[in-house]
């Protein structure tokens, strides 16, 4: 079993800026597929950022604006989020799949993820 710790949410206003942390444990941010999902109330969980092998996948809405990144030394993830605006309020997720990611088109799909969080929240005001 993994267990996944988020943190860092909070409310901002239009404008400003986060940054999401999630603990794992041992070796798993170094050596598994990592990410971050959304979800809004009334809404389904989507992919905001996934942390490949080669590289970082992101959705079009947050491109630009947000940063995933690891830190393979404090075993954590991170997700730096700038520009924020209200339409990116939603609990937060983080997730994990041991090993490789899921191949183009499915990086963002949520059943290739076994592992998530227990989420954390983010609100952005206007």
């Amino acid at each position: 079993q993994v267990t996944l710790v988020e943190s860092g949410g909070g409310s901002v206003q239009t404008g400003g800026s986060l940054r999401l942390s999630c603990a794992a444990p041992g070796n798993i941010v170094s050596t598994s597929c990592m990410g971050w999902f959304r979800q809004a109330p009334g809404k389904e969980r989507e992919g905001v950022a996934v942390h490949l092998v080669g590289g970082t996948v992101y959705a079009d809405s947050v491109k630009g604006r947000f940063t995933i990144s690891r830190d393979n030394a404090k075993n954590t993830l991170n997700l730096q989020m700038s520009g924020l605006k209200p339409e990116d309020t939603a609990m937060y997720y983080c997730a994990a799949r041991l090993g490789w990611c899921a191949s183009r088109p499915d990086w963002f799909d949520v059943r290739n993820f076994p592992y998530w969080g227990q989420g954390t929240q983010v609100t952005v005001s206007s």
